[in-house]
């Protein structure tokens, strides 16, 4: 069993997302988004982490998953989204947390299927997938997704490295 913590960072707000997986099936513990309303970017990424930290005490993941920062057109955007997810991850490693980072195109292809989904497809197979009664808040779908894109990419690794063992084994036998 493992539980998931995606975030989908921002300067402005931060989604959450929990997921379990056991036996290979995801289930839905929890999401929701940090508000970030003060205008000190000093004090928001205080309060990314210490909410980050406390969604780290009440689920107790086992592991953390999040976006990276992709090049915006401003570029004090950028360097702010890359800052928030500085507290994000700093928050998971005072835990002792596995960091794993993701793209926004590999989130949405490995959900969506296509790297070009926009938010409400997102939002869409994120509901289907987890079988939600509805539709999570943008930020929120998108920190599920990336616990979901987390999730499908170390089962592709897993079955990856079944195959390649499999392989190895035969080539023994020869």
């Amino acid at each position: 069993m493992a539980i998931i913590l995606g975030i989908d960072p921002g300067s402005r707000i931060t989604g959450y997302g929990v997921i379990k997986v056991t036996g290979g099936k995801a289930s839905y513990l929890g999401s929701g988004c940090i508000r970030l309303t003060h205008d000190e970017l000093s004090i928001r990424l205080k309060r990314i982490f210490d909410s980050v930290s406390e969604i780290i005490t009440q689920f107790a993941p086992t592991e953390f998953a999040i976006e990276q920062v992709f090049m915006a057109k401003n570029p004090d955007s950028a360097l702010k989204l890359g800052q928030a997810r500085g507290a994000a991850i700093v928050a998971a490693t005072n835990f002792d947390l596995p960091v794993a980072e993701y793209s926004a195109r590999q989130i949405k292809q490995s959900v969506v299927g296509t790297g070009a989904a926009d938010k409400a497809q997102v939002q869409h197979m994120v509901k289907n997938l987890l079988r939600l009664n509805a539709t999570p808040q943008a930020d929120a779908a998108d920190a599920l997704a990336v616990a979901l894109c987390h999730i499908h990419t170390n089962q592709s690794l897993i079955k990856m490295a079944g195959k390649a063992s499999k392989t190895v084994r035969g080539r023994l036998r020869k």
